[in-house]
């Protein structure tokens, strides 16, 4: 399955929307700036994005964060002065003339199509290589900040000039801008990267580069979310299947990925051999499914896989468990009759429905993701498999939007976009329509009258890449999962070394009862063990002194400080155990 795990860019910005054109006049703003206070700077590119925009330099020194406020004094300058933008067309040699000391801009050229008109965009005495798309003057530029300042591989290619990358906003008022910074603030609280040390769920090692190390406590979530995605499929009669990790290359070649996905694979040598890594399941399930003849009877066929997958992501782009380069998915295979399409993509969207609404994402975004230029099979195969995505969609009267382009390489396919607690959008889930495989396969069932056909294939993932997923729960949940999903459900507390029986007594009948308990019997004050419990997000607190032995009873307190009073042992062990049942 190709899921793409990027993240939405200023690529898909409406161009010339305003917003647009005030961020990508403050990073032209920028731009002159750097070169102004750090004579000899090369300028790589400045573009705006969903929440900002940056600009990559190559600087004579290294930026610091106390730069930047001396930045943005010299960019008020240009502000406060009103300088119009104004743009013009130049010839290549003009524009190779203009920017021969720039040697990133000249690539740009380079690169540029005979038909490609050259644009300079100026405002006061600085000009730059550029599209257009700007203000009609800076002193539109009402509200902005610098944010931060970070390396980045030009190209995001390690192998090319490491250039400092300078990060920054623009709103259309300063309410707005300052409503985006306790955002920001917020999301720099919830950062998993932070979370998973402080909460024991993962590290990173540079010796595995982008490959995360799971913890025990995080292979608990890790764990918990592969069973709920097990649960799910036994009750929608999927079969599970584990598959290898390496094979020949004439399997890719024949896939069709190794022409259109070498670049992101993997791959070895041996005994004059080539191997590549899996990136992805659907080949070896294919090769299952044409193990043996097939009948309409047997059809639909659903195989899940949670195989470990390899892609190759470069380091520029890799970023905790949200971009890694090894990976688990929640992947599937349906192989079924043309007829039986609708039913099946009608089945995974009520699914994937009520995944989401359990993990309390709303107002789910749906983009029906449509033919790419660079694909495989005929006009013909994807204008069927487009229409029949597009007829379930309107017959289910699901809003959606049509995205030219953004198709698999094997066909199209229906893309789910969930918004975060902090209202960020990430894509989660995709059903893949693909008539290519089962050709390129050769894969066949006797119909009920007797031929052979070609079934379709459909590629399903809801939650995508496991490792992507528990890094936006962790943001999402601010560290703190539901009871279910919590690494420790509840901590027993006593409040004195002579409670320790009692409280190991305790122990005993919550982990009887299936729940994940802890006792904190450290030699330490009681009001500290609960703030422990609350800095690791557990759920439950039970404290146990003289009181509570006598009565046979804990006192229970919550992750957010509310105080349950006293209950009884068996009492408290139904109430977690509900919360746990309810997947609250």
């Amino acid at each position: 399955m190709l899921q793409d795990d990027q993240e939405t860019t200023s690529e898909n910005s409406a161009y010339n929307s305003s917003v647009y054109r005030l961020r990508h006049s403050t990073a032209h703003v920028l731009a002159e700036a750097v070169c102004e206070l750090f004579p000899g700077t090369k300028l790589g590119i400045g573009p705006p994005t969903d929440d900002g925009f940056y600009y990559d330099f190559l600087v004579p020194r290294a930026v610091t964060v106390e730069d930047l406020q001396v930045i943005e004094e010299r960019m008020r300058s240009s502000i406060e002065a009103g300088l119009a933008f104004s743009g013009r067309e130049v010839s290549r040699e003009e524009a190779k003339d203009i920017e021969k000391d720039q040697p990133f801009k000249l690539e740009i050229i380079d690169e540029l199509s005979e038909t490609e008109t050259v644009t300079f965009y100026r405002h006061g005495s600085f000009e730059d290589l550029c599209r257009g798309g700007h203000t009609d003057s800076t002193a539109e530029i009402v509200a902005f900040k610098l944010l931060s300042v970070a390396g980045a591989y030009w190209r995001g290619d390690e192998t090319r000039p490491m250039l400092q990358r300078i990060y920054g906003t623009a709103f259309e008022s300063q309410d707005d801008l300052d409503a985006h910074l306790i955002r920001l603030e917020e999301a720099q609280k919830r950062d998993h990267r932070r979370l998973g040390l402080e909460l024991d769920l993962f590290l990173m090692d540079p010796i595995a580069p982008a490959s995360p190390f799971f913890l025990p406590k995080g292979t608990v979530v890790y764990q918990s979310l592969v069973r709920y995605v097990q649960d799910l499929y036994q009750r929608s009669g999927y079969q599970e299947v584990i598959t290898p990790q390496i094979f020949d290359t004439e399997l890719w070649k024949r896939s069709g990925h190794y022409d259109n996905y070498k670049d992101n694979m993997y791959f070895i040598r041996h005994e004059d051999r080539e191997y590549g890594l899996k990136p992805m399941n659907c080949p070896a399930h294919a090769l299952i499914y044409s193990s043996r003849l097939r009948s309409y009877r047997d059809l639909p066929i659903r195989f899940a896989d949670f195989g470990r997958l390899h892609r190759y992501e470069r380091s520029g782009v890799t970023h905790g468990l949200t971009r890694v380069r090894t990976f688990s998915q929640d992947d599937a295979h349906i192989f079924c009759t043309p007829d039986q399409v609708a039913g099946e993509v009608r089945t995974l969207i009520n699914m994937y429905q009520q995944t989401y609404s359990l993990f309390k994402f709303k107002e789910v975004r749906i983009a029906l993701s449509l033919r790419p230029e660079k694909r495989v099979g005929s006009d013909e195969i994807w204008d069927t498999a487009e229409t029949a995505l597009r007829r379930v969609l309107e017959e289910a009267d699901l809003p959606f939007e049509s995205v030219t382009g953004e198709g698999a390489f094997y066909g199209p396919k229906i893309d789910f976009f969930v918004p975060d607690a902090l209202s960020r959008e990430w894509q989660l889930g995709t059903i893949q329509l693909d008539f290519s495989l089962p050709e390129r396969f050769d894969l066949e069932y006797v119909s009920d009258d007797g031929l052979r056909q070609r079934p379709v294939v459909l590629h399903k993932a809801m939650i995508g890449s496991l490792e992507r997923f528990m890094g936006i729960l962790i943001e999402h949940f601010a560290g703190a999962f539901p009871v279910w999903l919590a690494p420790v459900q509840a901590v027993i507390i006593p409040i004195a070394d002579r409670h320790a029986e009692y409280a190991e007594h305790i122990r005993r009948q919550l982990s009887d009862g299936g729940l994940r308990v802890e006792v904190n019997d450290r030699n330490e004050r009681m009001n500290s063990k609960i703030r422990e419990a609350q800095l690791q997000k557990v759920p439950y607190m039970l404290i146990v002194g003289d009181r509570e032995e006598e009565d046979k009873t804990v006192s229970v307190r919550l992750r957010s400080n509310e105080d349950m009073g006293s209950l009884a042992v068996g009492q408290a062990v139904e109430i977690i155990r509900e919360a746990v049942s309810n997947n609250s």
